[in-house]
């Protein structure tokens, strides 16, 4: 009889846990994540509004590394969405709020002393997705729309990592930022293309 090392034994359990039938009320993340991603289609697809979503995406897995709690993540969208609001209340580029709430998770997560590995990996996903965004509103529109619908599309893939892995933020945030991003990112690039 062979023994399983801890790391091979937690990922034997994650894979066994994969494949357990949901009842259709399991599937809430991925409804609510297409519902989302239609709410935003139909009320239109712009730069601003693909990139907000992608920079909030990325500012909720970063609070949830910083201050080392997966739920935290699904509290960080309606936080996310009242930094944007109140800046552009303030007559700051939404943009430039994110920025600033993203430097203070990273201190936050810094000062609490948070596990330095997804810490830092968010955080470079927050200056990655975050820098694209920011680079998608100050382009010409068609571009902008084709760079943030880019960069959420691809923040999909982020996802999906972190529910394969079921690390940093719970499943269900990760299948639902995934549900959102892939339709609302492939649309931005469709009528950038279509133009």
């Amino acid at each position: 009889m062979t023994s399983m090392n801890p790391s091979t034994a937690v990922a034997a359990e994650r894979a066994a846990a994969a494949r357990v039938r949901r009842p259709a009320w399991g599937y809430w993340p991925a409804a609510l994540g297409l519902t989302a991603a239609m709410f935003q289609i139909i009320t239109g697809v712009t730069a601003d509004s693909v990139a907000i979503t992608v920079t909030a995406a990325a500012s909720c897995y970063l609070a949830a590394a910083a201050l080392g709690r997966p739920w935290v993540a699904w509290a960080g969208i309606p936080v996310a969405s009242a930094v944007v609001i109140g800046s552009e209340l303030s007559g700051i580029p939404w943009w430039m709020g994110l920025t600033g709430f993203a430097a203070l998770l990273a201190v936050v997560g810094v000062l609490r002393r948070a596990q330095i590995r997804p810490l830092t990996a968010q955080g470079l996903a927050m200056l990655a997705f975050g820098g694209l965004a920011v680079v998608a509103v100050l382009v010409s529109p068609r571009l902008g729309l084709a760079v943030a619908g880019v960069a959420l599309a691809s923040h999909a893939v982020w996802d999906y990592v972190h529910w394969r892995r079921n690390t940093v933020v719970p499943r269900s945030l990760a299948e639902f930022c995934f549900l959102l991003d892939i339709p609302f990112g492939v649309a931005a690039i469709v009528l950038a293309i279509a133009g």
